[in-house]
């Protein structure tokens, strides 16, 4: 008898200890790495989500900005890390592009995360300096057939917007030269600036500057219109049918975190997304709540490193 109750608190023990787990996670501050310059779509992503993080779970979740390499050297950051909880990875396109883009990276997208949900899908924005003179995205592509000068900036080689801009040309049968920048911010700059002619950023990078008129936009590459900037068309519905490329962010963990501190992030963070202030400012940010189950998130990257090395290879992109 006393052997069947030790065995049966024994039992008990093994099936309570993931529960016991996630309800004391965290104890202390968690990192929140941003692969990206601060100031771009996926920081300004990172940080709504981080302060309600902080709010929800009593412990600060820190953003800490690692930019570099097409996001591959924040991506490496947390693939190393101890899968313990304590270091999360503001995911973004680029983890299901750069396989793709690069020989050797040195780490596995589907092997080395542990996907936690999407958090947001957010459109690119195609946006021309003031001096392009092109009003709709026909117009745009009938001048671009005629000016073989143009020119094209991204956050970087093998960067969603980069692909993005290499879709559309494909697709709209033009050809303008691409300039990639070091990140988000110096490729912004260079628009503002005239360097370039135009890019396809996302719309949480520049809808301040489309609102204010330093920037026109004239498409946005999702199926439906963005929430923050109704009036802007869709380039599938403005020019170009069939067009379609959506930039996403989300939360990952090496891989090896406990199934139990997962689920309980992704509980919080499904929580955070349907909160109505982080609802708000996402939405006025151009980013839509998603909120995905980390099985949904896992088949999601798996689909989208399928159709962007697709794209890589049509664009003759060589490989880094």
């Amino acid at each position: 008898m006393k052997k069947l109750i030790f065995t049966a608190v024994l039992v008990v023990a093994f099936v309570e200890a993931p529960d016991a787990l996630a309800q004391a996670y965290p104890t202390k501050p968690v990192k929140l790495v941003v692969p990206s310059s601060p100031g771009g779509g996926t920081d300004i992503t990172g940080r709504i989500l981080a302060q309600k993080l902080s709010e929800q779970l009593g412990q600060q979740f820190i953003v800490d900005n690692r930019a570099g390499g097409g996001t591959t050297i924040g991506n490496d950051i947390v693939a190393k890390s101890a899968p313990d909880g304590y270091t999360l990875l503001m995911g973004v396109s680029t983890l299901a592009i750069n396989a793709a883009v690069y020989r050797k990276l040195p780490y596995d997208a589907l092997r080395d995360f542990a996907p936690i949900s999407q958090a947001v899908s957010v459109p690119n924005v195609l946006v021309l300096h003031p001096s392009v003179p092109a009003r709709t995205v026909k117009e745009f592509i009938a001048m671009a057939k005629k000016r073989p000068d143009l020119t094209a900036g991204s956050a970087g080689v093998g960067t969603n917007p980069h692909l993005s801009l290499e879709l559309f040309k494909n697709m709209a049968g033009i050809d303008v030269l691409h300039v990639p920048y070091k990140g988000s911010g110096q490729g912004l700059l260079g628009l503002l600036s005239g360097e370039v002619a135009l890019m396809f950023p996302s719309v949480p990078t520049v809808i301040t500057h489309v609102k204010s008129g330093k920037l026109r936009a004239l498409g946005v590459t999702t199926t439906v219109r963005s929430q923050a900037i109704p009036e802007v068309p869709t380039i599938a519905e403005a020019g170009l049918p069939g067009y379609e490329a959506t930039q996403w962010f989300g939360v990952l963990a090496p891989t090896g975190t406990p199934r139990a501190i997962v689920e309980r992030l992704h509980k919080e963070i499904v929580a955070a997304l349907q909160s109505n202030a982080v609802r708000k400012n996402l939405l006025t940010e151009g980013a839509e709540p998603v909120g995905s189950t980390p099985e949904a998130f896992a088949r999601y990257i798996k689909s989208e490193t399928v159709k962007w090395a697709r794209v890589v290879k049509d664009a003759h992109i060589p490989q880094q």
